[in-house]
């Protein structure tokens, strides 16, 4: 189980994170834009820089420029030659445009007072060539010795020479000035990127150690969710163990008991008898329904509960479902009653089993939970493709209904829809929650209306695959040849360690052709087929010394036999179909045995005709006018002696049922007609004659006063009864 801190830590790590990312962001910025000022004043500095260096240079050109055309004025004037003047104009334009350049830029008062002085001196320089010129265009000559021995041009020769060191030299304490500043700047520049590189680490290495950190902590939580889901693991297996050893444990006896109440229906009884023996019957299968529903329950939380898909007839099922509770819904009074839309394909490929296991539970309720009225089930083509076909149902009740408030609450489980639900009707709550269980594994869904008092629609549909063949019929298995005593008997060894499951074998068995040996474990099933042939095994799993699986393994590999071995045991989890055929069993049937899906299985297993089939004279039958002896025969299985008991019981007690029948009547005892008439459809029934009298014993029951109707019909009854006991001796004689 992950703890509260654990959750806490995770949150304050994503926290951190967060904040230590935003802050570093910012931090970053911070120190980047810093950065960039400071690279940005640093550039501009050093154009500065180099501003003030090129100044220094032209300094030093504008002082050598000067004096050059001082040179060239004393030449012209030495020399009388004009030719010396060319290009003195452009020298001092020269020199004024820089000393321009100088004067914009400056912000020193003294050094522009230089500049300027020293463009004075540049235009005075100007001056006296124009005076030369102007002279030697007079007078023919520049023989003008004031222009070359006058202090006064000394004295500006040198004043220039003085005021380019001056400017020389402010411009280099300005140079010296601006270096320092780009040094200082650098020096920001370098604490700037060492900063960042710290911050870089320190971040890196703080986010660095959270996260291995967190990772530790991932580590050692996958460790715990490891050790915690193993022991989940092992829990799911024990619990699934103790369901597995609790069903059997409970299986085991409740399958005495039906089984055994089972054939004790069989022999006659009397009417107080067969009353108890019904109400064991109908307590075991309630007490049967709640462990299945449990183990279902315990499947699908598993999710162990499989879809086995395969082909089945959608008619055949729904007829077969309704069949099931016909005669439940007929003791209670109410119709039932189905239609299939004649769009849907009859033969559909899905899992059968589930959708029947839907239809028992919600037509179980809709009978339970009913007084008076019907229930309809409707089946419609919600949507088809050429592969699929969405099939929906909709059960439908007159019922007691459900409140509006407890609609969403229905399919939840142990939850009814009132507290006295259970009280008045029983069950346990889970019924409804298996079957969305089961809707939604196959991707269907279900929704329910309800009003109170008027009754319920179950609406719900599944996704059904269409076969490619369409089947119209799907063929029985003739389990006939089994139950004929004529035949080869079949030779069964049936190992059970539980001594009421044997007895109840040997009850079950001795009903058809069969002969049987019984083993009580796994070791004494494989040394008698080590001694004796057999065509068919019966094998309980769990059984003391060896048990089924074991004993299967040592008949396939050690004995190298492939006779035909069918599980017989009280497990009812998922899976156990596939383990027993994995361990080399051929099929699996549950406790408490159905008879005849056992004689399925067995007919399944290509247990047909013997070759050794003895030849038998066939006789016609005798045909008789109004007993059917069909369900007679197909009851005694060939046993004579049981047809002739049945049959004498037939003539003894019949004849006195209609004498107290036809009196009662006379006497106007019409409670009492009621009850002989019912008496009289069991009666009867074994002798084939409830298609001639059934509705002439219903309206008998439904009689209250004497009229020609009920005369007409109590007179037709003893006819037909006396004809039929007649016949019945005719019977019997030829037993």
């Amino acid at each position: 189980m992950i703890n509260k801190p654990s959750v806490m830590n995770n949150k304050r790590f994503s926290y951190f994170i967060i904040l230590t990312f935003i802050a570093g962001s910012l931090l970053l910025i911070a120190v980047q834009i810093n950065s960039a000022k400071n690279t940005k004043e640093l550039i501009k500095n050093n154009n500065r820089l180099l501003n003030e260096l090129r100044s220094s240079n032209h300094l030093r050109e504008i002082d050598r420029d000067i004096l050059g055309v001082e040179s060239r004025i004393r030449a012209s004037i030495a020399t009388n030659d004009t030719t010396h003047l060319e290009g003195i104009d452009q020298k001092i334009n020269q020199i004024e445009n820089f000393l321009d350049s100088l004067s914009k830029d400056n912000a020193d008062s003294v050094e522009e007072k230089l500049i300027h002085r020293l463009s004075v001196l540049a235009m005075e320089k100007k001056t006296t060539k124009e005076k030369l010129l102007h002279r030697y265009f007079s007078l023919g000559n520049m023989d003008d010795q004031t222009s070359i021995a006058n202090p006064r041009a000394r004295k500006i020769s040198n004043e220039i020479t003085s005021i380019t060191a001056k400017i020389y030299e402010s411009r280099r304490l300005h140079m010296v000035e601006l270096s320092k500043r780009s040094e200082e700047m650098g020096q920001k520049a370098r604490m700037y990127d060492i900063s960042l590189l710290i911050l870089l680490i320190l971040s890196g290495a703080i986010v660095g150690y959270h996260i291995l950190r967190q990772f530790k902590r991932q580590r050692l939580l996958i460790q715990e969710l490891d050790v915690a889901e193993k022991k989940a693991s092992v829990a799911a297996q024990t619990k699934e163990n103790f369901l597995a050893n609790m069903s059997h444990e409970i299986r085991t006896p409740l399958s005495g008991i039906l089984g055994f109440t089972n054939l004790l229906q069989k022999r006659p009884l009397d009417t107080t008898s067969a009353e108890f023996v019904s109400s064991i019957q109908r307590s075991g299968e309630n007490l049967m329904a709640i462990i299945n529903d449990i183990l279902d329950l315990s499947k699908i939380e598993a999710g162990m509960m499989r879809i086995t898909p395969g082909i089945f007839s959608i008619n055949g099922l729904v007829n077969s479902v309704e069949t099931f509770f016909a005669e439940r819904a007929k003791e209670k009074g109410l119709t039932i009653a189905s239609k299939v839309e004649a769009s849907i394909p009859d033969t559909l490929t899905g899992d059968a089993t589930r959708l029947t296991q839907i239809l028992v539970n919600l037509l179980g309720n809709a009978i339970k939970f009913t007084d008076q009225g019907s229930i309809n089930i409707e089946i419609y083509n919600k949507q088809q493709t050429e592969k699929e076909v969405i099939v929906g149902f909709k059960v439908t009740d007159t019922g007691i209904g459900i409140d509006k408030e407890k609609l969403n609450e229905v399919f939840e489980r142990f939850n009814q829809g009132e507290d006295s639900i259970t009280r008045n009707y029983g069950g346990t709550g889970l019924g409804l929650s298996i079957v969305k269980s089961l809707i939604l594994l196959q991707n269907g869904d279900i929704e329910v209306s309800s009003e109170q008092g008027k009754g319920t629609t179950f609406h719900f549909y599944i996704p059904y695959g269409i076969a490619k063949e369409q089947l119209n019929t799907i063929p029985a298995v003739d389990t006939n040849y089994f139950k004929d005593k004529s035949n080869t008997p079949l030779r069964v060894l049936v190992v059970d360690d539980n001594a009421i499951n044997q007895s109840l074998m040997k009850h079950l068995l001795l009903q058809w052709n069969i002969d049987f040996e019984t083993a009580s474990n796994g070791l004494e099933a494989v040394e008698y087929l080590r001694n004796n042939d057999c065509d068919l095994v019966l094998m309980d799993i769990q059984m003391p010394q060896m048990d089924g699986y074991a004993a299967t393994q040592q008949i396939r590999e050690e004995l190298k036999l492939n006779i035909p071995i069918i599980a017989m045991t009280a497990h009812a989890l998922a899976g156990e179909r596939e383990k027993c055929i994995s361990r080399g069993m051929n099929e699996y049937i549950s406790k408490p045995i159905k008879e005849e899906e056992l004689f399925k299985l067995i007919s399944n297993f290509g247990l047909n005709e013997r070759n050794h089939k003895e030849i038998k004279i066939e006789e016609k039958p005798p045909v008789y006018q109004y007993i059917d002896l069909t369900y007679t025969q197909s009851v005694s299985g060939g046993d004579k002696s049981f047809e002739k008991i049945v049959s004498q019981q037939f003539i003894d007690n019949v004849p006195n049922h209609l004498q107290q029948l036809i009196t009662a009547y006379q006497n106007k005892d019409f409670t009492t007609v009621k009850l002989r008439a019912h008496d009289l459809k069991s009666s009867v029934a074994i002798m084939g004659l409830l298609p001639l009298l059934q509705e002439k014993l219903d309206t008998l029951e439904m009689i209250t006063e004497e009229n020609p109707t009920a005369e007409t019909i109590l007179e037709d009854v003893k006819n037909i009864i006396s004809q039929a006991v007649s016949e019945t001796e005719e019977f019997s004689k030829s037993l």
